[in-house]
């Protein structure tokens, strides 16, 4: 939504624009039926251990602000987190070691900050950055999780464009930040999802440049991560009821019937 690139098309040649929420299709379809197994530990039974979780797999070329928010992670020593991060990006086919080179200008130390790393990082049982995308997974990760980091696919530019990946952390009844566009949540909650601007700062979602935006995500990660083990518990705990909700919005029709309304009105306008 809200495409520069639509708006492009649609001032050069007269087009009409016509849209509807293609990845919430997606992730019902993808994600539906986890509701009835047992996969992920009830959240009332989670041990909090870890700030977050982090899967990183495309990491470079237009994605590469997903290396932005790993550097601020990295910098800021956060490794003791559940972080996933390639030694070679399977989509670009580039060494890690080469594809920081494009932040250098922004990030002077970038280089020293990846250099010091050990890569692949990958999660237990995993090797070569296995695609999940069209499934849940990393359940014992996930659970031993306050929340859930999403690097969505798009977040530089104007466009709203989230994907099955915001829908991981509410399928797994888990709260989330997302590293995406400037209005990614505001997108969302549009949508009867609720985020989490209660539990800790989600100012990030209105800050229009880009890499300020990464930077305050990682300054309230920051915040977080330096928390006694007993105060992840606890916002974990009060987050809960959000979690429900969003849960609850995804698999019981709320969000579909609302996905319904769009697709009807989107053809109706034709």
């Amino acid at each position: 939504r809200d495409s520069e690139y639509v708006d492009r098309i649609q001032n050069t040649y007269g087009f009409k624009p016509h849209y509807y929420f293609f990845h919430g299709w997606a992730a019902l379809d993808w994600f539906r039926g986890y509701n009835r197994s047992f996969l992920m530990q009830p959240y009332n039974e989670r041990s909090i251990t870890r700030t977050f979780i982090a899967p990183n797999r495309i990491v470079a070329g237009e994605r590469n602000h997903r290396l932005v928010m790993l550097y601020h992670i990295f910098k800021s020593g956060m490794l003791n987190n559940h972080i996933s991060c390639p030694a070679v990006c399977p989509a670009e086919n580039v060494a890690i070691e080469h594809a920081v080179q494009d932040l250098v200008n922004r990030y002077p130390d970038v280089e020293e900050v990846f250099d010091a790393q050990q890569f692949p990082i990958e999660f237990a049982n995993e090797t070569g950055a296995p695609m999940h995308s069209y499934q849940l997974s990393l359940f014992t990760e996930s659970a031993e999780s306050l929340l859930y980091l999403v690097t969505e696919t798009v977040a530089t530019g104007r466009r709203k464009h989230l994907t099955e990946k915001t829908f991981k952390p509410i399928c797994l009844k888990m709260p989330f930040m997302i590293v995406g566009t400037c209005g990614s949540l505001r997108y969302l909650r549009s949508y009867g999802f609720r985020t989490f601007g209660d539990l800790w700062d989600e100012s990030y979602d209105d800050e229009l440049h880009d890499d300020q935006r990464i930077e305050k995500i990682a300054f309230t990660l920051r915040a977080i991560d330096v928390l006694p083990a007993h105060e992840k518990q606890r916002l974990f705990n009060m987050a809960q009821e959000i979690c429900e909700h969003n849960y609850n919005h995804f698999y019981s029709g709320g969000f579909e019937s609302i996905l319904w309304n769009e697709l009807t009105e989107m053809i109706n306008d034709f």
